[in-house]
């Protein structure tokens, strides 16, 4: 099955029964859709025990200013070694930076990072390790086993840090009580 609409910029909610652990209740923002493949970064499953400042640290980016406390996301399962920053487009990074949509950017550069750790950073980011990837038709076909339900971005669900709530604002905005779903199967 193949849809027609370019879903670039939107969120991906994980609906209940979605049969993937590694996405349940996630919240993800479609980076890239084409007829080829599909890619986005999970913005409600924060990494144990790892900052962001002890991974620029790491990296030997230095900082202008502390990133103690900032989170980093485990982005999906693919390529979990490469980081992904999405941030708002008061920052470019020449050649490297892709327009999301509208004001969202994504850059996978250490250039962004050092940007990040600056006084020059973006209004907003978040950065995340891997993505989540669907290749030709995959994701056309979760859609329309009811594995997700799409919905328009809001910097809240891109950006905010209320990770574990994340989940259930994208349901409730979209008028869906995540109570009301079974949580096991039924008799007929």
């Amino acid at each position: 099955m193949q849809f027609d609409t370019d879903l670039t910029g939107k969120l991906l909610i994980a609906l209940p029964g979605i049969g993937d652990d590694r996405f349940n209740r996630s919240v993800i923002l479609l980076c890239a859709h084409t007829p080829e493949f599909a890619m986005g970064i999970v913005l409600n499953k924060p990494m144990e025990g790892v900052d962001l400042q002890d991974l620029m640290e790491q990296m030997g980016i230095r900082m202008e200013i502390s990133l103690r406390g900032v989170r980093v996301l485990e982005g999906g399962p693919v390529a979990q070694e490469r980081g992904f920053v999405l941030h708002t487009d008061d920052v470019i990074c020449d050649g490297a930076t892709i327009e999301v949509d509208g004001d969202i950017c994504m850059t996978a550069t250490k250039d962004i990072l050092a940007m990040i750790g600056s006084i020059s950073a973006p209004r907003q980011s978040v950065f995340a390790l891997g993505y989540a990837g669907w290749g030709a038709g995959q994701l056309e076909a979760e859609l329309a086993e009811n594995a997700w339900i799409v919905c328009e971005p809001d910097t809240d669900l891109i950006f905010g840090g209320s990770y574990e709530h994340k989940w259930r604002h994208a349901m409730t905005r979209m008028g869906i009580d995540p109570s009301r779903f079974q949580s096991g199967a039924g008799n007929a």
